[in-house]
């Protein structure tokens, strides 16, 4: 094949055609077609994938790595911790007792779930707890709370707020739920307005005198992990005929990341349309230019120039017109990603999305399927009217045009 014959009249076609300028717009809108569809779908999968792992950021820590639960009742006891974490050293455990309430505090109420903890174990494994308890001296009947649930409240430091518990508790010919007073100590925001509306920490003995607990059970033990899907294994079988069962936080979520994914897939698929459309303005502006040049190629193929360099060059013309247009995308869609990352063009309301800033990440597998499918496209587009311009009756073109 003559390759220097091939690039001469790749060349000429690529110019700006002033006979047929209609061939030449259709050309350069399938360029920008092409760029603009690659720019779109690098900044939306980023901006998917950033927004995931900022959920999953916050989720991973207020739900914890792993959560061990009882399978009966007094199955988690201190005999289970101990061998837990003589067991698995590189992991840190804090167990805890539960329960649904309402809060009161004057006129206001509000409902939430309490959690009675070791605040020691529980700084461990929680950073927006920790951060809440750092410098206090916490009491037994002291509580942290949600930011939601204080600003409902209107409380103040010191405060006293009342707690009615789910369980019963039998007075003469009635039945009266469980009510203590406590005193609140500090709030916390977890950047998700569901949990700082919802959760009150509190100490562990509290609830094991409200609740009439054994001081040695648990309802369950939170568990820190650094690789959790892998431990989760390991922990499963230590706990296989102790009474216990372990769930990872992803588990616990699995409907909220599985709804993600999908309106992920879905996006890619209509933005692909993008190039996909796009592409056809390859095709069209390819066929034109084959229409336009059917003297040039009939003369070309009777000096001797073979099928295969017409095909050659018309499927260049294509390609060097789409993986421009490729080229191009990526460098608007990577300087698309820095303009948003740099500069607060976007502002997110904080507590719907757990972040203020658009959440930008694009990952490797994204950025190669990206890749692929208008690579895929921009060929398939290339290569009917490539095909097309091998069809041509030489002797009939010559003798008629």
């Amino acid at each position: 094949m003559n390759k220097e014959l091939v690039n001469f009249i790749v060349k000429k076609y690529l110019k700006f055609d002033k006979k047929n300028p209609f061939i030449s717009i259709s050309a350069i809108l399938a360029f920008i077609g092409v760029a603009i569809g690659v720019m779109v779908l690098i900044i939306t999968m980023a901006i998917m994938n950033g927004t995931a792992k900022e959920f999953e950021k916050k989720l991973f820590t207020m739900n914890y790595p792993l959560s061990i639960y009882a399978k009966y009742e007094n199955s988690i006891n201190t005999k289970l911790l101990n061998e837990l974490e003589d067991k698995f050293p590189d992991m840190k455990f804090s167990p805890y007792l539960s329960s649904q309430v309402i809060i009161q505090s004057g006129d206001n109420m509000g409902g939430g779930m309490i959690f009675g903890v070791d605040p020691k174990k529980e700084s461990e494994i929680n950073s927006i707890y920790k951060e809440a308890a750092k410098n206090l001296k916490l009491s037994k009947y002291d509580i942290i709370i949600g930011d939601g649930i204080r600003q409902n409240l209107f409380l103040r430091t010191g405060n006293k707020a009342t707690l009615y518990f789910t369980s019963i508790n039998p007075s003469g010919l009635t039945m009266m739920p469980k009510l203590k007073r406590f005193t609140y100590k500090n709030s916390f925001k977890s950047g998700l307005h569901a949990y700082d509306k919802a959760y009150i920490y509190t100490s562990i003995e509290a609830l094991q005198t409200i609740l009439r607990k054994d001081k040695t059970s648990y309802d369950g033990i939170h568990v820190y992990s650094d690789d959790a899907r892998k431990d989760i294994i390991d922990i499963k079988d230590f706990l296989k005929n102790k009474g216990a069962g372990v769930v990872g936080w992803w588990q616990q979520n699995g409907n909220f990341f599985a709804a993600m994914e999908l309106e992920k897939k879905a996006l890619f698929i209509v933005l692909m349309l993008i190039i996909i459309v796009a592409s056809l303005n390859i095709i069209s502006s390819l066929l034109m230019t084959v229409m336009s040049r059917r003297k040039e190629i009939a003369l070309l193929l009777s000096m001797g120039a073979s099928y295969k360099e017409i095909k050659s060059i018309f499927l260049k013309l294509g390609t060097i017109i789409g993986f421009s247009g490729i080229i191009v995308g990526v460098g608007l869609g990577f300087f698309g990603m820095w303009v948003l990352d740099t500069f607060e063009i976007i502002s997110l309301p904080a507590d719907v999305y757990g972040t203020s800033k658009l959440p930008l990440d694009l990952s490797t597998l994204d950025f190669v399927s990206i890749m692929i499918g208008a690579v895929f496209i921009v060929l398939i587009s290339s290569y009917y009217p490539a095909k097309k311009a091998t069809n041509i009756d030489v002797i009939d073109v010559l003798r008629n045009e």
